[in-house]
């Protein structure tokens, strides 16, 4: 696991975009797994205006997302499926067939984590798969006690995943209940993982993810038994673990 120190949010934002963009002009054809949150708005809008630059295309790119709310249509404002067009998806050049998420209005859940599965081996598995970490620990929305060896799954969230999230919701009620997101076994199957974390929130975190082993209690510790990770955190963060 590679550690990287950087001062603030825009720093570790920008070594993200240049990773992936690397990445991208290497790999033209790039399995992308992505995801949503506050954490890589700022890596998104790096690799838009890389693409408004010529620098890189996505047009044989293509994208996975590691997570959706149950119940939430796709044009829900708060979905992350309008998330992604939003941030990333209409301002680049990957085509329209090119990128799924998991379906949270799907009537059998079951079989729509099932779908997911079979897509992402249809792909060849993700070559490069973008986390964010949550102040539990929590990635994508497997939350503590989540069996490393899980799969693409339902999942409960936490009260403390809800009240993180409430701020994207007008009411705090709003907040979905249950999610569908990548298994932590999915997860780590991809080829190389990049894992961003920013502000003082995500301190404890971090802190217990650099000193502690891996542990279902911090689903982000399955990590350390991934050979391809790098971490870029900025000093609020990181403040517990220099």
């Amino acid at each position: 696991m590679e550690w990287i120190v950087v001062r603030d949010y825009d720093a570790m934002s920008e070594e993200a975009a240049r990773r992936i963009i690397e990445r991208m002009k290497a790999q033209p054809d790039l399995v992308l797994g992505l995801a949503t949150g506050s954490t890589p708005v700022g890596t998104y809008r790096r690799l838009v205006d890389a693409f408004r630059r010529g620098e890189i295309s996505f047009a044989r790119v293509r994208t996975v997302n590691l997570d959706e709310y149950v119940g939430l249509a796709p044009d829900h404002p708060q979905s992350y499926a309008r998330f992604m067009r939003e941030q990333l998806f209409d301002h680049v050049d990957l085509p329209a067939d090119a990128w799924d998420i998991p379906r949270g209005t799907a009537a059998d859940l079951e079989a729509e984590c099932a779908r997911y599965e079979a897509h992402i081996r249809e792909l060849g598995g993700i070559d490069l798969q973008l986390l964010g970490i949550g102040t539990n620990g929590h990635i994508g929305f497997n939350e503590p006690g989540t069996p490393f060896e899980s799969r693409t799954h339902v999942v409960a969230l936490t009260a403390s995943t809800r009240e993180a999230n409430a701020r994207f919701f007008e009411r705090p009620e709003d907040v979905p209940t249950h999610a569908v997101t990548m298994g932590l076994e999915t997860i780590l199957e991809a080829r190389e993982i990049l894992l961003l974390a920013s502000g003082p929130s995500k301190r404890e975190a971090i802190r217990r993810l650099y000193h502690e082993g891996p542990s279902p209690d911090l689903p982000a510790s399955a990590l350390k038994h991934h050979p391809r990770v790098t971490v870029i955190v900025d000093e609020a963060a990181a403040a517990d673990i220099r």
